[in-house]
């Protein structure tokens, strides 16, 4: 039976975040770590092609039931025989941590084509006192929303606490991607935002 999309949770709050990266003339995306595929079908309502791969198989299979014309692979985004500068767009929402955030980063540039956009909402590990003003204010988002929305609990795996602090991220991704753009948000998230340069 189809999850209804009105579902809501910290990650999918910043789907908008994604969906307003997607470059213009988009012809092939790839939603990294894809889980239901909540994203990826809201991806495939404005790119023609769009694939999913995720490690957890019960995941995928709820995601195929969805429907929605999304192309789903059971894999490893490290390993998987993707053809080098085949996406568009390259999305990943919480799932940067379950990776080396380095590793990582190089394989999704690889898959860009010149002139794609990768889009990531990750999550950092807090360190305290500096974090405290996004605890607080994390906090309070997340009261407001839930008692708006709910909260949905996804079934995928999950790796806590992450590994790398905002501070962590922000050199590795200026490192690899040069010029990307970071920001930090509330909910426990951050966005990195880079366009690939063109040939």
């Amino acid at each position: 039976m189809p999850v209804p999309d009105e579902r809501w949770n910290h990650n999918i709050h910043y789907h908008p975040v994604v969906l307003g990266a997607v470059p213009a003339d988009c012809r092939t995306a790839l939603d990294v770590g894809c889980g239901e595929g909540m994203l990826a079908r809201e991806l495939r309502a404005v790119v023609p092609s769009v694939t999913g791969v995720d490690l957890d198989a019960p995941s995928l299979e709820l995601a195929r039931a969805q429907g929605g014309g999304v192309e789903y692979v059971q894999g490893d985004v490290l390993t998987h025989p993707f053809a080098p500068a085949s996406f568009d767009l390259i999305a990943s929402i919480a799932v940067l941590h379950h990776m080396d955030t380095a590793t990582a980063l190089r394989r999704m540039r690889g898959l860009l084509r010149p002139g794609g956009v990768l889009a990531v909402i990750g999550l950092p590990r807090t360190r305290l006192p500096r974090d405290l003003p996004y605890e607080i204010a994390g906090a309070v988002a997340h009261r407001w929303h839930r008692r708006r929305r709910g909260y949905w609990e996804h079934s995928a795996p999950t790796v806590w606490p992450p590994p790398d602090t905002f501070a962590d991220v922000r050199r590795t991704a200026e490192r690899e991607l040069p010029g990307v753009r970071l920001r930090r948000h509330a909910l426990w998230r951050y966005s990195l935002v880079w366009t690939k340069p063109a040939a």
